[in-house]
Protein backbone atom coordinates (compact mmCIF):
# COMPACT_ATOMS: atom_id res chain seq x y z
CA UNK A 1 0.00 0.00 0.00
CA UNK A 2 2.84 2.36 0.85
CA UNK A 3 4.64 1.66 -2.45
CA UNK A 4 1.48 2.44 -4.42
CA UNK A 5 1.10 5.74 -2.59
CA UNK A 6 4.69 6.66 -3.38
CA UNK A 7 4.20 5.70 -7.01
CA UNK A 8 1.06 7.81 -7.26
CA UNK A 9 2.86 10.73 -5.65
CA UNK A 10 5.78 10.37 -8.08
CA UNK A 11 3.37 10.26 -11.04
CA UNK A 12 1.57 13.34 -9.75
CA UNK A 13 4.84 15.29 -9.34
CA UNK A 14 5.95 14.24 -12.82
CA UNK A 15 2.65 15.39 -14.34
CA UNK A 16 2.93 18.73 -12.53
CA UNK A 17 6.45 19.20 -13.87
CA UNK A 18 5.27 18.46 -17.41
CA UNK A 19 2.43 20.96 -17.07
CA UNK A 20 4.97 23.64 -16.24
CA UNK A 21 7.20 22.70 -19.18
CA UNK A 22 7.25 24.29 -22.60
CA UNK A 23 6.13 22.11 -25.51
CA UNK A 24 7.66 22.25 -28.99
CA UNK A 25 5.01 24.67 -30.31
CA UNK A 26 5.34 27.11 -27.38
CA UNK A 27 9.13 26.95 -27.57
CA UNK A 28 9.10 27.56 -31.35
CA UNK A 29 6.85 30.59 -30.86
CA UNK A 30 9.30 31.95 -28.28
CA UNK A 31 12.12 31.57 -30.84
CA UNK A 32 10.10 33.51 -33.42
CA UNK A 33 9.15 36.17 -30.86
CA UNK A 34 12.73 36.69 -29.71
CA UNK A 35 13.76 37.47 -33.30
CA UNK A 36 10.80 39.23 -34.91
CA UNK A 37 10.44 42.57 -33.18
CA UNK A 38 10.02 46.06 -34.56
CA UNK A 39 13.22 45.75 -36.57
CA UNK A 40 11.68 44.37 -39.75
CA UNK A 41 9.39 47.44 -39.90
CA UNK A 42 12.36 49.83 -39.72
CA UNK A 43 15.77 48.32 -40.52
CA UNK A 44 15.12 47.66 -44.25
CA UNK A 45 15.46 51.44 -44.65
CA UNK A 46 18.93 51.31 -43.03
CA UNK A 47 19.99 48.37 -45.22
CA UNK A 48 18.69 50.04 -48.39
CA UNK A 49 20.41 53.32 -47.50
CA UNK A 50 23.73 51.52 -47.13
CA UNK A 51 23.28 49.45 -50.29
CA UNK A 52 24.26 50.95 -53.66
CA UNK A 53 22.18 48.37 -55.53
CA UNK A 54 19.30 45.97 -54.83
CA UNK A 55 21.79 43.13 -55.28
CA UNK A 56 23.69 44.23 -52.16
CA UNK A 57 20.39 44.80 -50.32
CA UNK A 58 19.10 41.28 -50.92
CA UNK A 59 22.55 39.74 -50.47
CA UNK A 60 22.74 41.23 -46.97
CA UNK A 61 19.34 39.79 -46.01
CA UNK A 62 20.13 36.38 -47.50
CA UNK A 63 23.55 36.30 -45.83
CA UNK A 64 21.98 37.33 -42.53
CA UNK A 65 19.52 34.46 -42.76
CA UNK A 66 22.21 31.91 -43.54
CA UNK A 67 24.39 33.20 -40.70
CA UNK A 68 21.38 33.03 -38.36
CA UNK A 69 20.88 29.42 -39.40
CA UNK A 70 24.55 28.65 -38.66
CA UNK A 71 24.13 30.30 -35.27
CA UNK A 72 20.83 28.55 -34.61
CA UNK A 73 22.34 25.13 -35.22
CA UNK A 74 25.34 26.01 -33.04
CA UNK A 75 23.10 27.14 -30.18
CA UNK A 76 20.88 24.11 -30.71
CA UNK A 77 23.80 21.83 -29.90
CA UNK A 78 24.95 23.98 -26.98
CA UNK A 79 21.41 23.97 -25.57
CA UNK A 80 21.12 20.23 -26.07
CA UNK A 81 24.42 19.57 -24.26
CA UNK A 82 23.68 22.11 -21.49
CA UNK A 83 19.88 22.03 -20.94
CA UNK A 84 19.79 24.37 -17.94
CA UNK A 85 17.82 27.45 -16.90
CA UNK A 86 19.73 30.60 -17.80
CA UNK A 87 21.73 28.69 -20.39
CA UNK A 88 23.05 31.76 -22.19
CA UNK A 89 24.85 32.83 -19.02
CA UNK A 90 25.90 29.26 -18.25
CA UNK A 91 27.69 29.06 -21.60
CA UNK A 92 30.11 31.82 -20.56
CA UNK A 93 30.39 30.57 -16.98
CA UNK A 94 31.08 27.02 -18.15
CA UNK A 95 33.63 27.87 -20.86
CA UNK A 96 35.35 31.10 -19.79
CA UNK A 97 36.61 33.07 -16.81
CA UNK A 98 33.80 34.25 -14.48
CA UNK A 99 34.73 37.90 -15.14
CA UNK A 100 33.89 37.44 -18.83
CA UNK A 101 30.62 35.74 -17.96
CA UNK A 102 29.70 38.53 -15.56
CA UNK A 103 30.69 41.40 -17.88
CA UNK A 104 29.08 40.03 -21.05
CA UNK A 105 25.81 39.12 -19.38
CA UNK A 106 25.55 42.43 -17.52
CA UNK A 107 26.02 44.21 -20.85
CA UNK A 108 23.39 42.04 -22.49
CA UNK A 109 20.90 42.62 -19.67
CA UNK A 110 21.36 46.39 -19.83
CA UNK A 111 21.24 46.38 -23.62
CA UNK A 112 18.10 44.24 -23.66
CA UNK A 113 16.36 46.44 -21.12
CA UNK A 114 17.22 49.57 -23.10
CA UNK A 115 16.14 47.94 -26.36
CA UNK A 116 12.84 46.92 -24.80
CA UNK A 117 12.30 50.46 -23.56
CA UNK A 118 13.11 51.94 -26.97
CA UNK A 119 10.73 49.54 -28.70
CA UNK A 120 8.04 50.33 -26.14
CA UNK A 121 8.43 54.04 -26.95
CA UNK A 122 8.15 53.36 -30.68
CA UNK A 123 5.00 51.34 -30.08
CA UNK A 124 3.51 54.07 -27.91
CA UNK A 125 4.04 56.57 -30.74
CA UNK A 126 2.02 54.37 -33.10
CA UNK A 127 -0.87 53.80 -30.70
CA UNK A 128 -0.98 57.45 -29.59
CA UNK A 129 -1.81 58.40 -33.17
CA UNK A 130 -4.87 56.15 -32.95
CA UNK A 131 -6.23 57.11 -29.54
CA UNK A 132 -5.25 60.80 -29.69
CA UNK A 133 -5.06 61.78 -33.37
CA UNK A 134 -5.70 65.48 -32.67
CA UNK A 135 -3.00 65.94 -30.01
CA UNK A 136 -0.58 68.70 -31.03
CA UNK A 137 1.27 69.82 -27.88
CA UNK A 138 4.71 68.21 -28.12
CA UNK A 139 5.36 68.02 -24.37
CA UNK A 140 1.94 66.53 -23.69
CA UNK A 141 2.32 63.95 -26.47
CA UNK A 142 5.75 62.96 -25.16
CA UNK A 143 4.26 62.45 -21.69
CA UNK A 144 1.58 60.21 -23.19
CA UNK A 145 4.25 58.23 -25.04
CA UNK A 146 6.21 57.65 -21.84
CA UNK A 147 3.06 56.73 -19.90
CA UNK A 148 1.97 54.13 -22.48
CA UNK A 149 5.47 52.64 -22.66
CA UNK A 150 5.62 52.37 -18.87
CA UNK A 151 2.12 50.86 -18.76
CA UNK A 152 3.11 48.18 -21.30
CA UNK A 153 6.15 47.18 -19.24
CA UNK A 154 4.19 47.14 -15.96
CA UNK A 155 1.29 45.12 -17.40
CA UNK A 156 3.54 42.39 -18.77
CA UNK A 157 5.58 42.43 -15.60
CA UNK A 158 2.32 41.42 -13.92
CA UNK A 159 1.60 38.75 -16.54
CA UNK A 160 5.02 37.18 -16.01
CA UNK A 161 4.54 37.28 -12.24
CA UNK A 162 1.57 34.95 -12.79
CA UNK A 163 3.85 32.18 -14.04
CA UNK A 164 5.63 30.72 -17.06
CA UNK A 165 2.62 28.99 -18.61
CA UNK A 166 0.47 32.13 -18.72
CA UNK A 167 3.28 34.29 -20.09
CA UNK A 168 4.15 31.62 -22.69
CA UNK A 169 0.52 31.34 -23.83
CA UNK A 170 0.26 35.13 -23.97
CA UNK A 171 3.45 35.14 -26.05
CA UNK A 172 1.98 32.60 -28.47
CA UNK A 173 -1.12 34.75 -29.08
CA UNK A 174 0.91 37.94 -29.59
CA UNK A 175 3.35 36.13 -31.88
CA UNK A 176 0.54 34.87 -34.09
CA UNK A 177 -0.70 38.47 -34.35
CA UNK A 178 2.84 39.58 -35.26
CA UNK A 179 3.15 36.95 -37.99
CA UNK A 180 -0.30 37.95 -39.29
CA UNK A 181 0.93 41.55 -39.53
CA UNK A 182 3.93 40.50 -41.61
CA UNK A 183 1.73 38.39 -43.87
CA UNK A 184 -0.55 41.40 -44.29
CA UNK A 185 2.41 43.49 -45.43
CA UNK A 186 3.41 40.78 -47.89
CA UNK A 187 -0.08 40.71 -49.38
CA UNK A 188 0.38 43.82 -51.59
CA UNK A 189 2.61 41.69 -53.85
CA UNK A 190 -0.54 39.93 -54.96
CA UNK A 191 -3.06 42.78 -54.71
CA UNK A 192 -1.15 45.88 -55.82
CA UNK A 193 0.83 46.84 -58.87
CA UNK A 194 4.58 47.11 -58.41
CA UNK A 195 6.67 50.25 -58.43
CA UNK A 196 8.37 50.91 -61.76
CA UNK A 197 11.74 51.59 -60.22
CA UNK A 198 14.45 51.03 -62.83
CA UNK A 199 17.06 50.35 -60.12
CA UNK A 200 15.27 47.08 -59.34
CA UNK A 201 16.27 45.77 -62.73
CA UNK A 202 19.43 47.76 -63.39
CA UNK A 203 21.91 46.69 -60.74
CA UNK A 204 25.10 47.12 -62.73
CA UNK A 205 28.23 47.49 -60.65
CA UNK A 206 29.32 51.11 -60.47
CA UNK A 207 31.12 51.42 -57.10
CA UNK A 208 34.43 49.66 -56.59
CA UNK A 209 34.76 46.29 -54.87
CA UNK A 210 35.96 47.93 -51.65
CA UNK A 211 32.88 50.17 -51.52
CA UNK A 212 30.68 47.14 -52.03
CA UNK A 213 32.28 45.31 -49.12
CA UNK A 214 31.90 48.39 -46.90
CA UNK A 215 28.24 48.83 -47.93
CA UNK A 216 27.59 45.13 -47.31
CA UNK A 217 29.15 45.38 -43.84
CA UNK A 218 27.13 48.47 -42.85
CA UNK A 219 23.94 46.85 -44.14
CA UNK A 220 24.73 43.67 -42.23
CA UNK A 221 24.72 45.65 -38.97
CA UNK A 222 21.00 46.37 -39.35
CA UNK A 223 20.34 42.87 -40.68
CA UNK A 224 22.08 41.33 -37.66
CA UNK A 225 19.88 43.38 -35.33
CA UNK A 226 16.76 42.20 -37.14
CA UNK A 227 17.77 38.53 -37.08
CA UNK A 228 19.18 38.61 -33.53
CA UNK A 229 17.61 37.22 -30.39
CA UNK A 230 17.37 33.49 -31.04
CA UNK A 231 20.48 32.80 -28.93
CA UNK A 232 18.45 33.65 -25.82
CA UNK A 233 16.31 30.54 -26.33
CA UNK A 234 18.90 28.39 -24.59
CA UNK A 235 17.89 30.21 -21.38
CA UNK A 236 14.88 27.86 -21.33
CA UNK A 237 16.88 24.63 -21.60
CA UNK A 238 15.70 23.16 -18.29
CA UNK A 239 12.09 24.22 -18.86
CA UNK A 240 11.48 22.53 -22.22
CA UNK A 241 9.89 19.11 -22.58
CA UNK A 242 12.41 16.58 -23.96
CA UNK A 243 15.11 19.27 -24.42
CA UNK A 244 17.49 17.02 -26.38
CA UNK A 245 14.83 16.74 -29.07
CA UNK A 246 12.74 19.90 -28.82
CA UNK A 247 15.48 22.56 -28.40
CA UNK A 248 17.16 21.91 -31.77
CA UNK A 249 13.83 21.31 -33.53
CA UNK A 250 12.27 24.46 -32.07
CA UNK A 251 15.23 26.64 -33.02
CA UNK A 252 15.52 25.19 -36.53
CA UNK A 253 11.79 25.51 -37.26
CA UNK A 254 11.64 29.01 -35.78
CA UNK A 255 14.63 30.32 -37.77
CA UNK A 256 13.28 28.75 -40.97
CA UNK A 257 9.97 30.59 -40.48
CA UNK A 258 11.82 33.86 -39.83
CA UNK A 259 14.08 33.59 -42.90
CA UNK A 260 11.09 32.91 -45.13
CA UNK A 261 9.11 35.85 -43.72
CA UNK A 262 12.03 38.30 -43.87
CA UNK A 263 13.04 37.54 -47.44
CA UNK A 264 9.44 37.72 -48.62
CA UNK A 265 8.58 40.98 -46.88
CA UNK A 266 11.77 42.64 -48.15
CA UNK A 267 10.89 41.60 -51.68
CA UNK A 268 7.48 43.18 -51.05
CA UNK A 269 9.07 46.42 -49.84
CA UNK A 270 11.24 46.74 -52.95
CA UNK A 271 8.50 45.57 -55.33
CA UNK A 272 5.80 47.92 -54.04
CA UNK A 273 7.67 50.94 -52.66
CA UNK A 274 10.67 50.90 -55.01
CA UNK A 275 14.31 50.59 -54.04
CA UNK A 276 15.20 54.30 -54.28
CA UNK A 277 12.14 55.41 -52.30
CA UNK A 278 12.81 52.70 -49.70
CA UNK A 279 16.15 54.39 -48.94
CA UNK A 280 14.40 57.54 -47.68
CA UNK A 281 10.97 56.33 -46.53
CA UNK A 282 10.10 56.84 -42.86
CA UNK A 283 7.04 54.62 -42.47
CA UNK A 284 7.45 51.73 -44.87
CA UNK A 285 4.94 49.50 -43.07
CA UNK A 286 2.21 52.15 -43.42
CA UNK A 287 2.99 52.58 -47.12
CA UNK A 288 2.63 48.84 -47.63
CA UNK A 289 -0.60 48.59 -45.66
CA UNK A 290 -2.16 51.49 -47.57
CA UNK A 291 -2.05 49.36 -50.72
CA UNK A 292 -4.79 47.21 -49.17
CA UNK A 293 -6.60 49.26 -46.51
CA UNK A 294 -6.53 52.69 -48.09
CA UNK A 295 -7.38 55.54 -45.68
CA UNK A 296 -7.82 53.17 -42.73
CA UNK A 297 -4.36 51.66 -43.19
CA UNK A 298 -2.59 53.81 -40.62
CA UNK A 299 -5.00 53.01 -37.79
CA UNK A 300 -5.10 49.27 -38.49
CA UNK A 301 -1.35 49.11 -38.86
CA UNK A 302 -0.68 51.13 -35.72
CA UNK A 303 -2.78 48.78 -33.58
CA UNK A 304 -1.10 45.68 -34.99
CA UNK A 305 2.36 47.18 -34.62
CA UNK A 306 1.61 48.02 -31.00
CA UNK A 307 0.63 44.38 -30.45
CA UNK A 308 3.99 43.40 -31.94
CA UNK A 309 5.70 45.69 -29.44
CA UNK A 310 3.84 44.00 -26.58
CA UNK A 311 5.08 40.60 -27.78
CA UNK A 312 8.68 41.83 -27.76
CA UNK A 313 8.38 43.33 -24.27
CA UNK A 314 6.78 40.16 -22.92
CA UNK A 315 9.45 37.86 -24.31
CA UNK A 316 12.23 40.04 -22.86
CA UNK A 317 10.58 39.83 -19.44
CA UNK A 318 10.22 36.09 -19.99
CA UNK A 319 13.84 35.42 -20.93
CA UNK A 320 16.21 37.83 -19.17
CA UNK A 321 15.33 37.08 -15.51
CA UNK A 322 16.49 33.51 -16.16
CA UNK A 323 19.96 34.85 -16.91
CA UNK A 324 19.99 36.52 -13.48
CA UNK A 325 18.82 33.23 -11.96
CA UNK A 326 21.77 31.40 -13.51
CA UNK A 327 24.22 34.09 -12.38
CA UNK A 328 22.83 33.75 -8.87
CA UNK A 329 23.33 29.98 -8.96
CA UNK A 330 27.01 30.64 -9.64
CA UNK A 331 27.08 33.09 -6.70
CA UNK A 332 27.90 36.04 -8.94
CA UNK A 333 24.57 37.64 -8.01
CA UNK A 334 22.97 37.28 -4.55
CA UNK A 335 20.97 34.15 -3.78
CA UNK A 336 17.80 36.27 -3.64
CA UNK A 337 17.72 36.27 -7.47
CA UNK A 338 16.70 32.59 -7.31
CA UNK A 339 13.53 33.41 -5.38
CA UNK A 340 10.28 32.23 -6.97
CA UNK A 341 6.67 32.84 -6.05
CA UNK A 342 4.02 30.13 -5.78
CA UNK A 343 3.53 30.20 -9.57
CA UNK A 344 7.21 29.74 -10.32
CA UNK A 345 7.97 33.32 -11.39
CA UNK A 346 11.44 34.64 -10.56
CA UNK A 347 10.24 37.51 -8.40
CA UNK A 348 13.38 39.55 -7.70
CA UNK A 349 15.05 38.89 -11.06
CA UNK A 350 11.87 39.83 -12.91
CA UNK A 351 11.43 42.95 -10.78
CA UNK A 352 15.02 44.12 -11.36
CA UNK A 353 14.83 43.66 -15.13
CA UNK A 354 11.45 45.39 -15.34
CA UNK A 355 12.91 48.26 -13.29
CA UNK A 356 15.87 48.55 -15.69
CA UNK A 357 13.47 48.70 -18.62
CA UNK A 358 11.30 51.27 -16.84
CA UNK A 359 14.26 53.52 -16.06
CA UNK A 360 15.50 53.14 -19.63
CA UNK A 361 12.25 54.60 -20.97
CA UNK A 362 13.39 58.03 -19.78
CA UNK A 363 16.76 58.01 -21.52
CA UNK A 364 16.43 55.67 -24.55
CA UNK A 365 18.25 57.21 -27.49
CA UNK A 366 17.23 57.41 -31.16
CA UNK A 367 16.92 54.15 -33.04
CA UNK A 368 20.02 54.38 -35.25
CA UNK A 369 22.42 55.09 -32.38
CA UNK A 370 20.88 52.37 -30.21
CA UNK A 371 21.07 49.97 -33.16
CA UNK A 372 24.85 50.27 -33.61
CA UNK A 373 25.53 50.31 -29.86
CA UNK A 374 23.39 47.21 -29.18
CA UNK A 375 24.85 45.22 -32.06
CA UNK A 376 28.44 46.07 -31.12
CA UNK A 377 27.78 44.80 -27.59
CA UNK A 378 26.08 41.71 -28.99
CA UNK A 379 29.10 40.95 -31.17
CA UNK A 380 31.13 40.16 -28.03
CA UNK A 381 28.44 37.83 -26.74
CA UNK A 382 27.80 36.14 -30.09
CA UNK A 383 31.44 35.40 -30.86
CA UNK A 384 32.28 34.12 -27.37
CA UNK A 385 29.07 32.14 -26.85
CA UNK A 386 29.28 30.43 -30.26
CA UNK A 387 32.98 29.78 -29.70
CA UNK A 388 32.13 27.91 -26.51
CA UNK A 389 30.91 25.00 -28.65
CA UNK A 390 34.54 23.90 -29.07
CA UNK A 391 34.98 23.73 -25.29
CA UNK A 392 31.51 22.32 -24.56
CA UNK A 393 31.91 19.53 -27.13
CA UNK A 394 35.20 18.46 -25.59
CA UNK A 395 33.92 18.49 -22.01
CA UNK A 396 30.67 16.67 -22.84
CA UNK A 397 32.16 14.06 -25.16
CA UNK A 398 30.67 11.38 -22.88
CA UNK A 399 27.20 12.45 -24.11
CA UNK A 400 27.95 11.57 -27.73
CA UNK A 401 25.71 8.80 -28.97
CA UNK A 402 23.14 9.29 -26.20
CA UNK A 403 20.54 11.00 -28.38
CA UNK A 404 21.71 14.60 -27.98
CA UNK A 405 21.72 16.89 -31.00
CA UNK A 406 25.05 17.19 -32.86
CA UNK A 407 25.28 19.57 -35.81
CA UNK A 408 26.58 18.53 -39.18
CA UNK A 409 29.39 20.45 -40.93
CA UNK A 410 31.14 21.05 -37.60
CA UNK A 411 33.29 23.14 -37.11
CA UNK A 412 32.50 25.05 -40.31
CA UNK A 413 29.12 26.44 -39.16
CA UNK A 414 30.27 28.03 -35.87
CA UNK A 415 33.37 29.42 -37.61
CA UNK A 416 31.22 31.10 -40.29
CA UNK A 417 28.99 32.53 -37.58
CA UNK A 418 31.88 33.90 -35.51
CA UNK A 419 33.67 35.35 -38.56
CA UNK A 420 30.52 37.18 -39.64
CA UNK A 421 30.05 38.88 -36.27
CA UNK A 422 33.72 39.85 -36.22
CA UNK A 423 33.14 41.45 -39.63
CA UNK A 424 30.08 43.30 -38.28
CA UNK A 425 32.05 44.61 -35.27
CA UNK A 426 34.82 45.85 -37.57
CA UNK A 427 32.23 47.51 -39.83
CA UNK A 428 30.76 49.42 -36.87
CA UNK A 429 34.23 50.46 -35.71
CA UNK A 430 35.24 51.77 -39.14
CA UNK A 431 31.92 53.60 -39.55
CA UNK A 432 32.50 55.55 -36.33
CA UNK A 433 31.21 58.89 -37.65
CA UNK A 434 27.75 57.58 -38.46
CA UNK A 435 27.65 55.33 -35.41
CA UNK A 436 28.62 58.05 -32.92
CA UNK A 437 31.62 56.08 -31.64
CA UNK A 438 29.39 53.16 -30.61
CA UNK A 439 32.38 50.80 -30.72
CA UNK A 440 34.42 52.93 -28.29
CA UNK A 441 31.49 53.31 -25.88
CA UNK A 442 30.66 49.60 -26.11
CA UNK A 443 34.27 48.62 -25.37
CA UNK A 444 34.29 50.98 -22.40
CA UNK A 445 31.14 49.38 -21.02
CA UNK A 446 32.71 45.93 -21.30
CA UNK A 447 35.86 47.06 -19.47
CA UNK A 448 33.71 48.77 -16.81
CA UNK A 449 31.84 45.56 -15.94
CA UNK A 450 35.06 43.52 -15.91
CA UNK A 451 36.46 46.07 -13.47
CA UNK A 452 33.34 45.83 -11.29
CA UNK A 453 33.78 42.05 -11.11
CA UNK A 454 37.37 42.22 -9.89
CA UNK A 455 36.58 45.01 -7.41
CA UNK A 456 33.76 42.88 -5.98
CA UNK A 457 36.15 39.91 -5.75
CA UNK A 458 38.68 41.97 -3.82
CA UNK A 459 35.98 43.16 -1.40
CA UNK A 460 34.74 39.59 -0.93
CA UNK A 461 38.25 38.29 -0.22
CA UNK A 462 39.00 41.10 2.24
CA UNK A 463 35.81 40.31 4.18
CA UNK A 464 36.69 36.60 4.22
CA UNK A 465 40.01 37.43 5.85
Amino acid sequence: MVSITKLERFSYLQSMRLKNKLGLFDFTMIVVSLVIGMGIFRTPVNVASASPTPMIFFSAWLAGGLVALCGALTYAEIGSRLPVTGGYYKVFSYAYHPSIAFAINCMILVSNAASGAAVALVGSEYITGVIMPAAKNADYVQTVHISIALAAIIIFYGVNMLGLRLSAKTQTVLTIIKIALILMLIAPIFFASGNNDPSIINSSISPGFREYIKAFGVGLVAVSFTYGGYQQTINFGAEVERPNRNIPRGIFIGISIIITLYLTINYAYVHIIGFQELKVSKNIAAIMASKIFGLNAERVLSILLFMSVLAYINVLLLSNPRVMYAMSEDKILPRAFQARNSRGALTLALTVFATLATLSVFWAKEFDTLLSFSIFLDCFGMILSAGSIFIVRKRTAHLNGTGIYSMKLYPLLPLIFMATYLFVAISITLDYKNNHYAAAVGSSVLLFFIGIYFIAELIRKSKAQ
